[in-house]
């Protein structure tokens, strides 16, 4: 008789999106059987070069392509498992899954405490627990707090990163789905705004997708990896496995098996067999 205790049944993931097809101006197919899941509680990292639809992976997901004519057309979008692709991005908002866009989207006629508050306009629980709210926000990016009365719009860009994703906080959201935080920062900014994400994620149990073009820090912070290449997923594994990946490292981290290399110079055809096979 075996009495070692049994393996504890994995967690039900917070998103499943399984196998969707996303079509713009009912022509053009930008997602190919896309699968991912993201853990309760857990970082994950949506990976690829500039097209490869890294951004659609994510709008699907929040229903916000119906805004420029595309759609999903197989496939389903689970959250806290119920589909949810039917319903309106503000409805989704309401059940915790909210999307920092890529861009650092702020009100810029607005200050930043005023783009602050502008996230919780889903929120019914009064406002005294809107204003506890801010103040952990301003907990987590205390450069806000300092900046609050200014205009956004002639913040920094790193401040206005910091108000796009404290924005989304003030909905008290169970899922961010965080669209290119890197971009256009320098890098110290980048390892602060990561820095944060953690921190959120461990203390605030706020999962987290992030889209991201700097490979090198996403598979830092994250768990779990999933490389998109032209509409499709085509790797996937532990951030750790990712990283120590060979193709992983030639495409993605500038290592090749015989030493750097600029991704100019990566035969790309010769490997995307292997890894398509």
């Amino acid at each position: 008789m075996n009495n070692a205790n049994p393996a504890p049944a994995p967690a039900t993931p917070i998103l499943s999106v399984n196998n969707i097809e996303v079509i713009y101006d009912h022509v053009i197919l930008v997602l190919k059987g896309v699968s991912l899941t993201v853990p309760t509680g857990g970082i994950t990292a949506l990976l690829g070069a500039n097209g490869a639809g890294k951004t659609t992976t994510l709008k699907a997901i929040s229903n916000l392509l119906h805004a420029e004519r595309g759609e999903v057309t197989k496939g389903n979008i689970i959250f806290e498992g119920q589909q949810v692709q039917s319903l309106s991005p503000n409805e989704l908002v309401r059940r915790g899954c909210i999307q920092v866009m890529e861009g650092r989207h702020c009100f810029g006629h607005l200050s930043v405490e005023d783009n602050l508050m502008t996230g919780a306009f889903t929120r019914r629980d009064g406002n005294a627990a809107i204003r506890d709210d801010l103040d952990l926000v301003y907990q987590y990016f205390p450069r806000l707090k300092v900046r609050r009365a200014s205009q956004a719009g002639y913040t920094s860009g790193g401040e206005q990163q910091m108000t796009a994703i404290g924005r989304a906080l003030m909905s008290k959201p169970k899922m961010i789905l965080l669209d290119e935080p890197s971009m256009g920062l320098a890098p110290q900014l980048v390892e602060e705004i990561f820095e944060i994400v953690k921190k959120l994620n461990e203390e605030q149990g706020v999962s987290f997708l992030l889209a991201e073009q700097n490979t090198n820090v996403a598979l830092r912070f994250a768990k779990y990896g999933y490389i998109l290449e032209s509409g499709r997923i085509v790797l996937d594994g532990e951030a750790k496995a990712l990283r120590e990946n060979e193709d992983v490292k030639e495409f993605y981290l500038g290592i090749g098996g015989e030493g750097r290399k600029s991704f100019k110079d990566v035969k790309h055809y010769k490997r995307r067999k292997r890894w398509l096979a």
